[in-house]
C-alpha cells in the first residue's frame, strides 16, 4: 500500500484509534514514563504492538526527549550517541502534559509564552511492526527542514504536501540524504527544532491546521526537541547533541574544478590550462571515475590517464590539490589476482551478505561464515558492497587507501553513490515482508528501486533498518582513513553524497546532480540553507549545473553565486559541453575571476565562521530570518542569504536581468562591499556607501558582471589580499573591514592557524 498524490487525504485513521494509559505517569530520575495499551480498534497494518512504553526525558534546559517503544520486544534503534544525563534538567524551558481522552496524547509547551509547540491530540497514533504513525498540531505554519529533497521554497507548503525520506538517487522525489529534522518558528517568533530519530523509510505530510503526520515502517518513535529560542541557538543545541561539524582545511575553501567526462588526462589539462590562461583562482582539481581503470576503485587508467601521478605532483607544487572519487561498489568479476582490493576485502569478510537464514541463530552463523555476498551491478559491472558498519571494513578501506596514496598523492576523498545506489540486481530479491512491506512511504517505485535488497545482512543489522545509514557509516569510517593517509598529521577532507543526522561530524556534502537551468540556480540556495541547518556548514551545488549544457550567461551568473557557496565547485556530466569558466571565453572568465577574488579576500572571515561552526555548531550559510527573527518579511525569503551575521549576498537568479528587488530589514544599517576601498580595509576605517533598512523592497542595479554584496553595520570582517591559490594568499597581509552601526560600534573576531594540521 502507498499514499495517494498530494492533497487532502482520501481517508485517515480516526481520532479514537490509538492507546490509553495503564495507570498514571511515574516520575523517574530523568522525567516521566507511562505504559500505554492499545485501544480495541481494527488493525490497519497487522502485528500492532499492544503495550507501548512512553519515556519522557528532561535531558537539558533546552532539550527534551520523548520516546515510544515496545514494552515486550526489542526493536531497531538508531545508534546515534546522544548523551542522556542521569538527572532531569533543573530549569527546563518546556513543560509536558499528558491527556488520555479519548485516547492518549501528549503536549509540549514553551513555558515563557505558554505556546503549545507539539500536540498529538489530533489522534491516529499507530505502532505496529512495520507501520508507525503520529500526528501533531504545530504552533505555526513557519516550518523549515526535512530532507533531502529539491524544495522550491525554504518555508514549506503546508497544503497536504508529502515528502518521503529514504536515501536514494531519485530526482524530484527523494534524494541522497535522510534528514528527519525540522524547525518551527512560533507565532511569538521564538524558534525550536525537532529531530525524529528513525532511519527506516518514512514520509511526512504537512497539513494546513498547521500540523504534520509522520509515518515510518520500522524502528521506534524517538523525538528530540531543541527549544532555542533563537533559530541559531536551536541549531547549536541540535548539533551539540548529534555531533559538531568537522573542521575543514583552509585550502578546502578555495575554488574547485571537476567534471565527469574527462576522456583523458589531456582533456583535464586543457581545462586546467584555461584556468591558468585567464588567471582564475584554482585550489582543487578533481578526478571523477574517468581516471580509474574501468571504473574500479584504487586504480588508474594506464592509457587515457598515463602520467596522472606526475601531473598531480606538479599541480600540488603550484598550490592546487587533487581530490579523488571513490564509490563503495567493488568489482568482483575478475580472475584470481586481477583485482587485489576485492580479494583482500573477501579475505577480511567485509562485504554485505545475502539473507538466507530463517532463525536468529542461523543468521549469526551465516554472518560469521557465509561466503555468499550480495551481488549487484554499478559502474564497474558486477560488484559487492562494503559493510561500513563492520569495524573490519575501516581497516580494509584504510589499507587500500594507503596503498593507493603511494601511487597517487591525492589530498581528499569524495565518496559518491553511497545511498547505496545500484543499477541492477542480477537475482530478484526474495518476496518477503522486508523487501515488500505492506505499506510503502511515498517514494518513487518501491523501497528496492535503485538499491540493494532490504533483507541483506550487515554487521549492525538488517539493511531494511540501516539502509539510510550507509552514507553515514561510510563517512564515519572514511574520515579516519583520510587522516591516516596523511599520517594522522592533517585534518583531511571527505565529501559525501548521502547523509543522515550526525554525519556532518565526519564529512561535507554537496547537493548532488542538478540541472543546468535557472530554476536549479535558484533552488540551490534553499538546499544550502537547509543543510546549514542540518549541520553541514560546508555545502554547495554543482556550479553551472551537472546535467545539460549551460549557457554563457547562466554559467556567469552561477559562478557569481557559487563564489559564495561555502563549497565552491564547478562540475558537470559526461556528454555535456565543457563548462569550466575559461571555456566560455574572456567575459565569463573575467567575471568568474573577479567574483572569486572577492571570495578569497573574505576567506579569513569565512574560515573564522567555519571554526565557530566546528566548536559551537553555529551556522555559516545563514537565512536572513536567523538574524532578523522578529521581521515577518524575512520568514519567507530564500533568494538572499548571509555569511554569518555580517555579509548579505543578493544574487541575480533570472535570465536577462540587470536589476533585482532586495530586502534590507528595518532598523539595520548596510554598506555596499564595492565601496569599501583598499585604504578602508588596511587602516580599519569605516567607509562605504550606506544603505538603511526599509519595510519595502529596494531596487539594486545588477549588471551582468556584478553581484550585490552588503556588509552589515556593527561588524568587523577580517580580510586578506587574494591570490589564485590559498597557498599564496595565506602569505599576504591581513586587513579589516569595519562597518559601524548607528552608535559607531563594531565587533568581530578572527581565527587563524596553519590551516590544515589535525588538532589545530
Amino acid at each position: 500500500m502507498s499514499l495517494q498524490p498530494d492533497g487532502p487525504p482520501a481517508c485517515f485513521i480516526p481520532k479514537e484509534h490509538g492507546y490509553r494509559m495503564v495507570g498514571q505517569p511515574e516520575e523517574t530520575n530523568k522525567g516521566y514514563q507511562v505504559i500505554l495499551r492499545r485501544v480495541n480498534y481494527p488493525s490497519w497494518f497487522g502485528a500492532e504492538v499492544n503495550d507501548v512504553l512512553v519515556e519522557v526525558e528532561f535531558q537539558a534546559d533546552e532539550r527534551l526527549r520523548i520516546k515510544l517503544s515496545d514494552v515486550n520486544a526489542e526493536r531497531w534503534e538508531v545508534p546515534l550517541p546522544i548523551e542522556s544525563p542521569d538527572e532531569m534538567a533543573e530549569n527546563p524551558l518546556y513543560d509536558v502534559q499528558f491527556e488520555d481522552e479519548p485516547v492518549f496524547s501528549i503536549k509540549v509547551i514553551r513555558k515563557s509564552t505558554g505556546a503549545v509547540i507539539f500536540d498529538t491530540s489530533v489522534g491516529g497514533l499507530t505502532f505496529s511492526d512495520q507501520f508507525l504513525q503520529f500526528s501533531t498540531y504545530l504552533n505555526s505554519a513557519n516550518v523549515y527542514g526535512f530532507g533531502e529533497h529539491e524544495h522550491h521554497s525554504f518555508r514549506h507548503d503546508m497544503n497536504f504536501k508529502t515528502w518521503p525520506m529514504w536515501t536514494r538517487d531519485i530526482g524530484g522525489v527523494n534524494l541522497y540524504g535522510h534528514q528527519p529534522v525540522y524547525m518551527n518558528v512560533e507565532e511569538s517568533h521564538d524558534a525550536h527544532m525537532v529531530l525524529i530519530l528513525n532511519s527506516n523509510a518514512a514520509d511526512v505530510t504537512l497539513m494546513p491546521a498547521p500540523g504534520l503526520t509522520y509515518r515510518t515502517i520500522g524502528g521506534v518513535l524517538d523525538v528530540y526537541f531543541f527549544l532555542g529560542p533563537q533559530p541559531e541557538a536551536a541549531v547549536q543545541q541540535y548539533l551539540s547533541s548529534t555531533g559538531l561539524p568537522v573542521m575543514v582545511p583552509y585550502w578546502g575553501l578555495g575554488f574547485q574544478l571537476c567534471r565527469y567526462g574527462y576522456k583523458s588526462i589531456d582533456e583535464m589539462k586543457e581545462a586546467v590550462d584555461r584556468m591558468r590562461q585567464y588567471d582564475i583562482p584554482h585550489d582543487i582539481q578533481y578526478g571523477d571515475i574517468d581516471y580509474m581503470l574501468q571504473y574500479r576503485d584504487f586504480t588508474i587508467d594506464p592509457v587515457n590517464f598515463a602520467g596522472l601521478p606526475e601531473y598531480v605532483d606538479n599541480l600540488k607544487q603550484e598550490g592546487t590539490r587533487y581530490i579523488i572519487i571513490l564509490d563503495p561498489a567493488i568489482w568482483n568479476a575478475g580472475e584470481p589476482g586481477e583485482y587485489p582490493p576485492y580479494e583482500r576485502g573477501t579475505d577480511m569478510d567485509v562485504w554485505i551478505k545475502k539473507m538466507t537464514a530463517t532463525t536468529k541463530k542461523e543468521l549469526q552463523a551465516i554472518y560469521l561464515h557465509q561466503s555468499r555476498y550480495i551481488d549487484d551491478d554499478v559502474w564497474p559491472g558486477p560488484v559487492v558492497f562494503p559493510d561500513y558498519t563492520n569495524p573490519d571494513t575501516e581497516i580494509w578501506w584504510g589499507d587500500e587507501s594507503v596503498l593507493f596514496k603511494e601511487q597517487l598523492d591525492y589530498s581528499g576523498l569524495w565518496i559518491d553513490m553511497n545511498e547505496p545506489a545500484s543499477f541492477d540486481i542480477p537475482e530478484p530479491c526474495a518476496n518477503n515482508n522486508l523487501n515488500n512491506p505492506m505499506f510503502t512511504p511515498r517514494i518513487e517505485g518501491d523501497i528496492l528501486t535503485m538499491t540493494i535488497c532490504m533483507d541483506s545482512q550487515q554487521y549492525m543489522g538488517q539493511h531494511y533498518d540501516v539502509h539510510s545509514l550507509y552514507g553515514w557509516s561510510m563517512a564515519k569510517q572514511t574520515l579516519p582513513v583520510a587522516r591516516r593517509v596523511e599520517n594522522n598529521q592533517k585534518r583531511g577532507i571527505v565529501y559525501s553524497r548521502s547523509t543522515f543526522p550526525g554525519a556532518g561530524a565526519w564529512g561535507q556534502h554537496w547537493l548532488g546532480d542538478n540541472d543546468s537551468n535557472w530554476d536549479h540556480l535558484r533552488w540551490s540556495i534553499i538546499g544550502m540553507l537547509e543543510f546549514s541547518m542540518f549541520g553541514f556548514p560546508y555545502v554547495g551545488a554543482d556550479i553551472c549545473g551537472f546535467f545539460g549544457n549551460s549557457t554563457a550567461q547562466l554559467c556567469q551568473r552561477w559562478q557569481q553565486l557559487g563564489a559564495f557557496y561555502t563549497f565552491s565547485r564547478n562540475h558537470n556530466a559526461d556528454g555535456n559541453a565543457p563548462q569550466d569558466p575559461g571555456y566560455f571565453g574572456e567575459e565569463v572568465a573575467r567575471v568568474t575571476r573577479e567574483s572569486l577574488l572577492i571570495r578569497y579576500t573574505l576567506l579569513p572571515y569565512l574560515y573564522t565562521l567555519m571554526y565557530n561552526a566546528h566548536i559551537t555548531g553555529s551556522t555559516v550559510i545563514r537565512p536572513m530570518m536567523f538574524e532578523f527573527l522578529q521581521d515577518e518579511t524575512v520568514l519567507g525569503i530564500h533568494d538572499q542569504f548571509m555569511w554569518g551575521p555580517a555579509l548579505l549576498i543578493s544574487p541575480v537568479l533570472d535570465e536577462d536581468t540587470t536589476s533585482i528587488q532586495a530586502y534590507f530589514p528595518v532598523e539595520s544599517r548596510w554598506f555596499s562591499y564595492y565601496n569599501v576601498g583598499v585604504a578602508c580595509i588596511a587602516y580599519m576605517t569605516a567607509c562605504g556607501e550606506e544603505l538603511e533598512g526599509s519595510e519595502e523592497l529596494i531596487q539594486l542595479d545588477a549588471p551582468l558582471d556584478f553581484i550585490p554584496l552588503h556588509i552589515r553595520g556593527g561588524y568587523v570582517l577580517p580580510t586578506q589580499r587574494p591570490a589564485n591559490t590559498t597557498v599564496t594568499s595565506r602569505q599576504h597581509p591581513l586587513g579589516l573591514i569595519v562597518a559601524l552601526d548607528a552608535d559607531s560600534q563594531a565587533t568581530g573576531s578572527l581565527f587563524w592557524d596553519d590551516g590544515e594540521e589535525l588538532g589545530k
